[in-house]
């Protein structure tokens, strides 16, 4: 969502209060939406890039959190896509 001078990336999969704090969420939507600022706001198709990348990197090396398959916590899929960028 953007208009003249603002703009809001955001995953559309809403807050899922059944599951706060249980860190079984996945982040994946979230730091994607983050490349979509890097690449469409501020004009870094780079960096979106290398975000893009991480998280595909990640997947491919079979880090998954539970709706995917795999067993990993939230935090521990950011921290693994935070180590492949």
């Amino acid at each position: 969502n953007w208009g003249e001078g603002l703009a809001v990336a955001e995953p559309v999969h809403g807050s899922a209060p059944d599951i706060a704090g249980k860190g079984i969420a996945n982040p994946i939507a979230t730091i994607l939406s983050g490349a979509l600022l890097l690449r469409y706001v501020w004009q870094r198709p780079d960096l979106a890039l290398q975000v893009e990348s991480a998280v595909g990197q990640t997947l491919s090396d079979q880090v998954l959190t539970a709706d995917l398959g795999g067993q990993v916590s939230t935090m521990e899929m950011t921290e693994a896509i935070l180590e492949r960028l």
